[in-house]
């Protein structure tokens, strides 16, 4: 791994009256994003506000793409939202080069360039913001000390983005488990099933023609809280907000990184940016963290996990799909009809199945009629009980559902979940949780998170049938850039509700939605029932990736991705709209030619493949792929 530079070289401070004549003017690497600071001048004292703007060199022109991002915190003894810049670092290298075992990248570099800025209120108390422009987008956070012997409150971070009417704009209304749709809108106007003038993360924002700016968070440490955006007082100015009313600290605090991923879509989702600026991989021995696809019980089955018999169904699914995992979900505690989740892990271990098993986190629904098992995570003790035994069972790893809003508590508690599992070697999928925030890289057995309008929402509401479509094609562009995403894809028949994407589009969604544990939902006698190329490709594909390219697309019409795992190359694409559309990908990302390419794209009706026989490609090749309303495809490439 190489070094991150910034770390080990001490900051050497350039104090204005020496500094050059833009000392606020920071460049990346390759020279395409810009951003500046500058402080608006409001006194004759030269105390303002502070703010920021970001330029992007596209071709030979230069286009501003976020302009007067305001900046500062208070806390109960200081207020820094007037300031003066008093002096700026050098300008230090980073260097990002680290593996990554889940994920759409298993080598991620990225370079950048940070620099230390030292602002000081009216009272001359300081505060520090640190700014890193790397060559695919910006990130930035506070440091803020306090002298009080017995520490300060964070009350209030005044960060504020503005994203003016008319911009294009795709953006979740905030909720608790993220569970929401991510609908193109040119204001900032609150609709939809929860009105509410708090907009989650990832903000996904089109500030000029074909260039792009995804706001989300990263770095989240214990004692911070998780934030979202406030537009409550200005429809166009969104303000960085945390749930709790003030954020503890001793001697000094440090933010979260406010992340701002920039440029072209590809730029977006090729971009490892959250994991970059997230800590390190804490844990040494990572030979037992294993991604893979696993069979799930709940979609064909809300409360199948009771039933010993289904549970053996969905093992032998596993089993004969060559998947090595199977999820035994919710009320296994109570598990009947012939077996106990004793007797599950022994039929599983019989099968060559490792089991995963799902619990409730026990901050959240912990009332009348919340599901088990309950309170078996909720303090230290307890919870290295549980984990000991699970570890003694053979249990591979565990879901955790039910979260309670994301204050600094909560925060804690996901921290202690994960630094606990690593000990007895269990993998971690976060459910009805907040959204990723670069634990992946600090806790590689982190394998995937809902925080997705997913597909078990068949069995819950009508809503996904219509939207589904122009939702899977915008949640790639959204929230699977910013980390592994459990939609659970992939769905042949119907739950309580249906589907009218085509068996094309449902055949994609694998590979389009990046989850590093993938929960192939539908139920036996479906995969059954499916063409033996069909059960081929789902048997022998990947979940974690060597690389991720974006070969076409835009959110909510359409999109086509190729992931690559050793030498083969896959590529899913999804119809998002309501018309017959062809898809069409350029070959230029392949290095050798010739090689081989196998299509299973829609046949004449919803629920019907077309499987072409294998040919020759070069790299240089136009392939148009015909799809159905609401369709879609995949391509094998040898």
């Amino acid at each position: 791994m190489k070094p991150i530079y910034c770390c080990i070289i001490p900051l050497m401070f350039l104090f204005l009256s020496s500094c050059t004549s833009d000392p606020g003017k920071i460049v990346s690497p390759n020279g395409k994003i810009a951003l500046t600071v500058q402080v608006e001048d409001t006194q004759e004292s030269g105390y303002g506000k502070a703010l920021f703007y970001i330029d992007y060199l596209a071709g030979s022109q230069t286009k501003r793409l976020l302009s007067d991002v305001v900046l500062g915190v208070e806390t109960e003894q200081y207020k820094f939202d007037h300031l003066k810049l008093m002096a700026v670092s050098d300008a230090l290298p980073i260097n990002e080069d680290y593996r990554m075992i889940t994920g759409k990248k298993s080598h991620c570099t990225n370079q950048g360039t940070e620099r230390t800025f030292r602002f000081e209120n009216e009272q001359q108390q300081t505060i520090e913001i640190v700014f890193r422009v790397y060559n695919d987008g910006v990130a930035f956070r506070y440091v803020v000390e306090t002298t009080n012997p017995e520490g300060d409150y964070l009350t209030k971070e005044l960060t504020t983005y503005p994203i003016p009417e008319g911009t294009n704009r795709w953006m979740q209304q905030y909720a608790i488990d993220y569970e929401g749709f991510f609908p193109l809108a040119t204001n900032g106007e609150s609709k939809g099933r929860r009105p509410s003038p708090l907009w989650g993360y990832p903000a996904l924002v089109e500030p000029q023609d074909s260039l792009f700016v995804l706001i989300t968070e990263a770095g989240i440490r214990k004692g911070n809280s998780a934030s979202r955006l406030y537009n409550g007082d200005h429809s166009d100015q969104y303000q960085v907000c945390s749930p709790d009313e003030k954020i503890a600290f001793n001697k000094n605090y440090t933010s979260p990184w406010r992340v701002l991923i920039v440029g072209t879509l590809a730029d977006i989702i090729e971009s490892t940016l959250v994991t970059d600026v997230s800590d390190p991989n804490k844990v040494a021995d990572t030979s037992w963290i294993l991604p893979g696809a696993a069979a799930w019980i709940y979609w064909g089955h809300n409360h199948g996990s009771r039933d010993f018999q289904l549970v053996k169904e969905y093992i032998d699914l596993a089993a004969d799909m060559g998947w090595p995992y199977n999820l035994i979900d919710w009320e296994w505690d109570v598990m009947t009809n012939g077996g106990t989740i004793q007797d599950a892990l022994q039929y599983a271990r019989e099968k060559g199945v490792k089991p995963l098993l799902w619990y409730n986190s026990g901050t959240s629904w912990i009332g009348p009629g919340a599901p088990g098992p309950l309170d078996r995570l909720n303090n230290k003790e307890n919870r290295e009980k549980e984990y000991a035994q699970l570890h003694e069972m053979g249990v591979s790893g565990i879901k955790i559902d039910f979260f309670a809003i994301d204050g600094a508590k909560m925060m804690d508690y996901y921290i202690d979940l994960l630094e606990d599992a690593s000990k007895y070697q269990l993998m971690i999928n976060f459910h009805g949780a907040t959204i990723p925030r670069g634990w992946q890289r600090t806790y590689p057995h982190l394998m995937t998170v809902e925080a997705v309008y997913g597909a078990e929402w068949y069995n819950n509401l009508p809503i996904l049938t219509e939207r589904a479509a122009a939702h899977n094609a915008t949640l790639p562009f959204t929230r699977n850039v910013i980390g592994s995403m459990d939609y659970t894809p992939g769905t042949f028949s119907d739950s309580q509700h249906p589907h009218i994407t085509s068996h094309g589009h449902e055949l994609a969604l694998p590979v389009v939605f990046e989850s590093a544990l993938q929960h192939m939902p539908d139920r036996p006698e479906s995969y059954s029932a499916l063409p033996d190329e069909v059960k081929r490709f789902l048997s022998g594909l990947p979940t974690a990736w060597d690389e991720t390219k974006l070969l076409a697309g835009y959110p909510g019409e359409e999109v086509v991705i190729a992931r690559r795992k050793g030498e083969v190359w896959y590529i899913g694409g999804l119809n998002g709209t309501n018309e017959r559309r062809t898809l069409t990908f350029a070959t230029h990302f392949l290095t050798d030619s010739p090689k081989t390419i196998t299509l299973i794209k829609d046949g004449q009706e919803e629920r019907s493949f077309r499987i072409e026989a294998p040919t020759q490609i070069t790299n240089k090749e136009s392939i148009a792929v015909d799809c159905l309303p609401r369709g879609g495809f995949v391509a094998v490439i040898r």
